[in-house]
Formats: C-alpha cells, structure tokens, sequence
C-alpha cells in the first residue's frame, strides 16, 4: 500500500492488486472524504491555488529527460542538483519517475516524507540547500510495483508540487522517466515554464531516439535549455588514453541539426556507478575528477541565465 496526501485526505491506493484477467484494479481507493460533485471541485479549485502558490516560489524548473533509457539521466540530474546546491542555491530535485524512482538511492537518503503543521508533506534533506521528493519515499517497501495509468500519475505529480512545502528555491530539478509519455506531458502542462535538458550518449540508437524527445518540446512549447552528450569518452586508467566507448560526437551533431544550444560532454566514469549505487556524492570522493568539472561547468551556464 502507498499513501499519498491530497487536500488534507488520505488517499490509499493497492499497487499490487490485479484480477484475473490482468487488469489493474488501482481505481479501489478508500478515501477519508466525501467525494460529491461539489467537494470535488471544491478540493480541485484548492490544489489549483497550492500549485500556483508553491510554483511562484521557484526562480527555475528545469526538467530533464531522455529519448530511452540508460543513458544515465537520474545520474545527470541528481549530480546537476548536488553541484547547484554546492554553489550555495536552494535546490529541490523532484522524481517523477514513477515506475522506477532511483532519486533517494542515488543521494542516499532513506525514510518517508514527513509531515508540517499545516499538514503538507516535507523533502527528505540531503544537505542543508537540497531536498528531494520521490514516490520512493512514500511506498512501505522499495520493491513495491508502482501499478498506475496516466490520471492518478498526473495527480501525483501535481500533489508532488502542490501538497510540498518547497519553500522558497533557486532551483527545482525535476528527474522524468525515459521516453515522451505520460510525465513529461504532466509536467509540460503543470509547469509551463519548466526548461528541458535532455540528456543522451553519443551512439545513433540514442540520438534517434533523443530526436523524438526535442521534437516533444517543440510540440508542447516547452523551452529545451540544451543538451548533454553523457558518457563522452573513457580514459583508460593504465595508460590514460581516450576510448570513445559509445563513439563521440553525436550528440553535438544532433544539437546543432536541430538548431538547440550544446551543453557539452560528460566524460564516462566507473566510479560514477559505484557512488550512484551506494549512495555516495562523486563529486565530494572525487572532486577533481573532469566529470566533476563538467558538471560544476553546467551548473554554472544554468546560474548564468
């Protein structure tokens, strides 16, 4: 069972009930309110004033995305939020990655969200100028299925924003899931203002795909702040030579044939792994690294605009 907040009610949703004929049976909730017409509205018109209220104190919302999967997007998000907040902003990440949320693994951090006197739900801190927001972070377990289609994640993703004491940001960081789906979509229409960075590697099965993910900007008339050519290049530990493992340059190329700014390249790191896996900042083990230098050179184009 998962627990999400909404207008003061709980909302109980079953994640892993399914009928015999395979269909998800997520629609069974037990609500603590009255669900007449009126309240409804009611209750809609008051999470369409706590979005708006909790949007106008965030300076930016930057989304970041990719065409597929495995080409380290959570990774690029979660250390573009660790170096803004280094830089002394106020940062949030937001993951509406609802099937496969990896935010908290990657920074770490364990427990559920609390709770404010007026009721709203808490980030979980990483430090003192970043926290985070995950459905991870309301399921009884990790391994839990995240069983929902689209109008209960576009409820979420608005009660992720409405029904969060975010407080006043420099920064919220918002990590989608692969592909142009459902939450990108919710997030175009929640936050119009949000800027993509799309994120890819160099080889042409991810550039075709990352097309599809500016062309989904262009369509929703979202504003693309550019993209991001990860694990670009390795150099060998023994002898330091370059090896282009997914090849290079690709995605500069594609970013200038669809007329949007390059942000650069991240180099590929080993080590990138192991932290994201053990919940550890790259950037504090290896601040000399050239991928902490990449990311500490994005972040600061990002404070630029």
């Amino acid at each position: 069972m998962i627990l999400v907040w909404q207008s003061g009610r709980h909302i109980f949703y079953d994640l892993l009930t399914v009928d015999k004929n395979g269909e998800n049976n997520i629609m069974e909730q037990c609500q603590t309110a009255s669900c007449g017409a009126a309240k409804n509205l009611q209750g809609q018109n008051e999470q369409d004033a706590a979005v708006k209220g909790s949007l106008e104190k965030i300076r930016n919302k930057f989304i970041v995305m990719s065409g597929k999967g495995g080409v380290g997007k959570t990774s690029v998000s979660v250390n573009i939020a660790i170096s803004l907040a280094k830089k002394g902003f106020k940062v949030g990440i937001m993951d509406v990655d609802i099937h496969g949320p990896d935010v908290p693994r990657m920074l770490g951090i364990q427990g559920t969200l609390g709770l404010n006197g007026d009721q709203k739900l808490l980030p979980m801190n990483y430090s003192e100028n970043l926290g985070a927001v995950s459905i991870e972070s309301l399921s009884a377990s990790r391994d839990d299925a995240i069983i929902w289609r689209g109008p209960i994640k576009h409820s979420v993703i608005r009660q992720f924003i409405g029904d969060v004491e975010w407080g006043e940001l420099d920064y919220l960081i918002i990590d989608a899931p692969p592909g142009t789906g459902d939450e990108p979509l919710s997030v175009a229409q929640v936050i119009p203002d949000a800027k993509a960075i799309v994120v890819t590697t160099p080889q042409e099965v991810a550039l075709g795909d990352v097309r599809k993910s500016i062309n989904f900007c262009k369509v929703v008339k979202m504003e693309i702040f550019g993209l991001i050519e990860n694990m670009s290049g390795f150099a060998c530990p023994h002898c330091d030579k370059k090896i282009d493992l997914f090849g290079s340059g690709g995605g500069e190329k594609t970013a200038k044939t669809m007329g949007i700014t390059f942000l650069g390249k991240i180099p590929f790191d080993p080590n990138m792994v192991s932290c994201g896996d053990s919940g550890t900042s790259f950037q504090e083990k290896y601040s000399d690294s050239p991928v902490t230098k990449a990311f500490a050179d994005l972040s600061e184009r990002m404070a630029e605009k």
